[in-house]
């Protein structure tokens, strides 16, 4: 045949840990409650291995953090990896655990809904 243009359309396959935007990852890593409240480093998942993020004290559940580079590309034109913190709380407590966030109740001000 005649040389031409040869155009391909490529669909990623939905993956346990990333979902593609474009060129930029988006994955979300889950914190306790205390992480979230007190800060700390976490361990993230990206294309090359772990890396640690730093998480400052006072996240809430669903804001977003961004590494740059450590998306889809070519090196020197990588998109970011957009790391989304969710804070999750334990299903069961144990009778100590139940007393502790009972007086953290008591105690603060914060109010959620204010």
């Amino acid at each position: 045949g005649t040389p031409g243009d040869l155009f391909l359309r490529v669909r990623y396959l939905p993956h346990a840990i990333f979902r593609v935007d474009g060129e930029n990852l988006q994955c979300d890593v889950a914190l306790a409650p205390w992480e979230a409240a007190l800060g700390g480093t976490v361990e993230v998942p990206t294309l090359e291995g772990h890396v640690e993020m730093q998480i400052p004290a006072g996240s809430s559940s669903g804001r977003k953090f961004r590494l740059r580079g450590k998306g889809l590309g070519a090196s020197g034109k990588r998109g970011d990896l957009l790391v989304r913190v969710m804070i999750k709380t334990p299903a069961q407590l144990s009778d100590e655990e139940r007393e502790l966030w009972q007086k953290l109740a008591e105690i603060s001000a914060f109010k959620a809904r204010a």
